[in-house]
Order: structure tokens, then sequence, then C-alpha cells
């Protein structure tokens, strides 16, 4: 049916859930905007119950990610969009994770403000100061760029990134040299360079939303535009064992233009000696290979794809990730059991083909079989 203005109900019903859905948006990056700035205006003035607030309202934050994401299901359910409208609502959905992360960037430096205040001698941070200037001025516009589907402000917004690297890698720089000169309290180091990579970060995932109203505008992916890496991330339990075999297996088929690592959610001090001595036997270099921290992964290191070596680790994989695509191979560690000394070369040679079929199939599926097959040892 078509209304007096010439529009259809349809088109009518679309229009108010996408501005619905902005104003959501919008609402959430204003909380996000003003945690950051009272975050850093509790740094400035060391105003610890500022920095209090800044730490509660971050529930906000949470409940609107809720909200939005609601949101976002009923729309794909009732409008069934297509084309432009589809990457709307996948770009939206995008955007409201880097939200999330960057307020609980707002509410890391309050914590670090916290930490800080009974801490001397700390010198004036004004450094810090123009650092967030560059961060939040850079958010801000950004979601300016996806409320007013500006594609060339957004274009334009993206260098600013680098501009932040710079002055956090300064910041880091003139703190070493002031506790050296013994003008920084050393346990305020951490905190510090804390607040600095926080600031950094937010103009990272503001990057990350310019590239989404890019997508959303265009249909271009640019994500990856400046590298011809696809990075996968092995995970499991400690990092000891299965994680460390499939990392190694990758790495030594040297597949064109992938990347692999591994991780553990709670890394253990050493690889298992079984699995370093069977992979040493096979000809594997394991020079740097010692367990990892997955949380490194969480805010520092670009993942494409997540394997999960099992249930009960592919079920702890946090929502922080929920940008890759997570799968899980249930695959038997062999050094959990005893048994002979030929029973466990048995059970390490099928966990090795095992991975080794997994990981191919994977590698096929994402660049198909002729480009595997020539990608091989480039």
């Amino acid at each position: 049916m078509v209304t007096p203005h010439g529009e259809s109900r349809y088109e009518q019903s679309l229009q108010r859930d996408i501005a619905l859905l902005k104003r959501k948006t919008k609402e959430m990056a204003m909380l996000d905007e003003g945690g950051l700035r009272n975050a850093i205006l509790a740094l400035m003035s060391r105003d610890r119950q500022l920095a209090y607030t800044v730490i509660l309202r971050d529930r906000c934050v949470d409940d609107l990610e809720i909200e939005l994401d609601r949101l976002c299901l009923e729309f794909l359910v009732r409008q069934q969009p297509v084309a432009i409208h589809l990457r709307f609502v996948f770009a939206t959905i995008k955007i409201i994770r880097e939200l999330e992360r960057i307020g609980d960037y707002a509410e890391s430096i309050a914590r670090q403000v916290l930490d800080l205040l009974p801490m001397q001698p700390i010198p004036p941070l004004d450094d810090f100061l123009e650092l967030a200037d560059v961060a939040i001025s850079m958010f801000h516009d950004c979601v300016e760029a996806f409320l007013e589907n500006d594609v060339e402000k957004a274009r334009r917004l993206m260098v600013k990134e680098d501009i932040a690297d710079e002055m956090r890698n300064a910041i880091n720089a003139k703190l070493i040299k002031w506790q050296e000169e013994g003008q920084l309290a050393l346990e305020a180091m951490a905190p510090l360079m804390t607040v600095a990579r926080r600031l950094e970060r937010t103009t990272d995932q503001a990057k990350n939303i310019c590239e989404e109203v890019i997508y959303m505008s265009t249909g271009q992916f640019i994500k990856h535009r400046h590298s011809d890496l696809f990075r996968i991330l092995f995970v499991d339990a400690d990092n000891s064992s299965l994680s460390q075999m499939a990392e190694a297996i990758g790495r030594a088929q040297s597949i064109g233009h992938f990347a692999f690592s591994s991780a553990g959610l709670e890394p253990a001090g050493e690889i298992k000696p079984a699995v370093r001595r069977y992979l040493l036997e096979r000809g594997f270099d394991l020079e740097g290979y010692e367990p990892k921290d997955f949380s490194v992964f969480l805010d520092t290191l670009p993942v494409d794809i997540i394997v999960a070596l099992n249930t009960k680790v592919r079920k702890r994989i946090p929502a922080h990730f929920s940008n890759c695509v997570v799968f899980e191979w249930p695959i038997s560690d062999p050094a959990e059991e005893g048994g002979s000394a030929e029973t466990i070369v048995e059970r390490f040679d099928q966990a090795y083909t095992e991975i080794s079929q997994h990981l191919r199939d994977l590698v096929q599926a994402i660049i198909g079989h002729d480009q595997y097959r020539s990608g091989l040892n480039q």
C-alpha cells in the first residue's frame, strides 16, 4: 500500500527502524565519548569521585549494547533487508562491538586513575591530554560519518590513527626517560602506559568504524586492503600441547598469505616435554615456541579465525571476538594419557594427521583447492 506521500508502508517501516538504530547507536557513542572525556579529566585533576562515576556508568553502555543487539535482530527478521540496507545492519552490528570496546577503554582509564592517585612523583601529563584530544575527536567524527553516511569523511579520518600511534610511542619514551631520571614513580609506569594504550586503541576502533561506513555505503571491503595475511589462532587450555602442534604444522607448510599463532586460556610454564620431543623428532624448528596468553589477543593482535581445540575451550572464547570466525576441532590431546612408548607415538601421529587434515580443508575452503596447492611454500 502507498501512503499519501508516495511511500509504501514497508518503506516507512524500514526508515523508522533505521532511524531507531541510528538514534540508539548515537546514544551509545555519546556515553562512550562522555566516559573518555571524564576519565581523562579525572586523570588530569586526580579526581577519585569522577573516576568512580566513569566506572559505574559503563553499565549503561553494556545495557545499550544488549538493546542494540536485540534491535538489530528484530530489524533482520522484520525487514528482511537486502543490498545497502543489509550492509547497514551488518555494519551496525560491527560498530556496536567497537563502541562496547571503547566503553571498556574509558572504564579502564578510570581504574588506572584510581591506581595512580596515591603515587608520587608524577610529572605534568599534558601529552596525555593531546593524545586524548586526537582520539576523542576522531571517535566523535567517525560516528558522525556513520550517522550521516559520509564516505569521504570516513576516508579522511582514517589517517588520524597513524598520528595517535606516533603520539603513544612518544609518550612511552618520555615515561621511560622520566622514570630513569627519578621524575616518575616506578609503579606509575604501567598504569600510565595503559592509559596511553587505551587512548591509542580508541583510534584503532574509530578507524574500524570508518571502514564499516565505507563498506555500508559502497560494499567495498578495505579492512585488510593493506595486508595480504590471513591470521589463524589456535587455542587450547594452556598452549602446551595441541595448539602448539597446530601452529607448528601450519607454519611448516609455508602457505602463502597465511599467518599462524597459538595461545592458551591459562598458559602453562612450558610446552609439554612429550610434545616438544615429538615435534623435534619430526624435524620442526621450535625456536621461539613458548606458551602464550590468550588475553594478549583480546586487545592488541589481529585475528581472522580462531580454532578452539576442544568444546570446553570453545565455550570460553569471549565475546570480544564476535567479529572473528570461530571453529572447533575436537581433537584428543595425545599427551594427556600414559601408555607404552609405541602407543604414545601412535596417539601423536593420529593428532598430527587430524590437525593436518583440518588445516588443509580450512585453507582450501578459504582460497580454493588450486590456490592452496600453488600457495604451498610461496
